[in-house]
């Protein structure tokens, strides 16, 4: 099961992750948003979303540099596991709890007000449940961090997870001894990847580049009229 949960499943989650947004998108591209709810209750939206997508951004990059960077580069840098471990522990903590907060009040304001509830969908709601499940077993992780702040322990992590993207076969191996909130952490990541392309998540990988250069305003309809017969 741990080689299943951990050497399989992380294929089948980052898969179903890319083809079906790309068959999502090439099929039901009108269903590619959003679909903001901020006409109702605006204050609690703008400040729980500001602290849950800056929180979650800076969580998700500081993943990425740190798991799928080698370790040689950060040899090679001068960083040591144990600043690496440290920097990790201190911005991932208040990253944690910034995406806890906001998420929490993004929850409260789609379940307790009646107008967004009712323009929320089943996905909508048990996503954003799920996130901040992962938000709370990452910060629970941060607890057992700090007993191994030597850093020799995130290297189990970083070696399972470019282990994954270099089809080692003997990935799931290394976090074998990990303690169970790591792996509870890792597994719900990765069906949240696996429920991402049916989701509003999606719009995370709309990036507004064409806004650069579109003109300053938007034409609704021509001035001109048709002569009278």
């Amino acid at each position: 099961m741990h080689q299943f949960l951990f050497g399989i499943y992380p294929y089948i989650a980052i898969t179903v992750m890319v083809f079906g947004s790309i068959a999502r998108y090439e099929t039901v591209p009108f269903t590619w948003k959003s679909s903001s709810s901020q006409l109702f209750r605006l204050r609690q939206m703008v400040w729980g979303s500001v602290l849950f997508h800056v929180g979650v951004l800076i969580i998700l990059f500081g993943h990425l540099f740190g798991l799928l960077t080698p370790i040689v580069i950060f040899d090679a840098l001068g960083i040591t596991h144990q600043a690496k471990q440290t920097l990790a522990v201190v911005v991932g903590g208040i990253a944690g709890i910034m995406a806890l907060v906001g998420g929490g009040m993004l929850l409260h304001r789609r379940l307790y007000d009646s107008r967004v509830r009712a323009n929320s969908t089943f996905a909508d709601n048990w996503i954003l449940i799920l996130l901040l499940a992962q938000l709370v077993l990452g910060v629970m992780t941060i607890f057992i961090s700090v007993q191994h702040l030597d850093g020799f322990e995130m290297t189990k992590f970083m070696a399972w997870a470019q282990g994954i993207f270099t089809f080692d076969p003997n990935a799931a191996s290394y976090i074998a001894d990990a303690n169970i909130i790591f792996k509870l952490h890792i597994f719900l990541g990765l069906t949240i990847f696996l429920l991402f392309p049916f989701t509003r998540l999606v719009h995370m990988l709309s990036a507004p580049v064409r806004y650069l250069w579109r003109p300053g305003y938007q034409i609704v309809r021509s001035r001109r009229r048709k002569p009278a017969e």
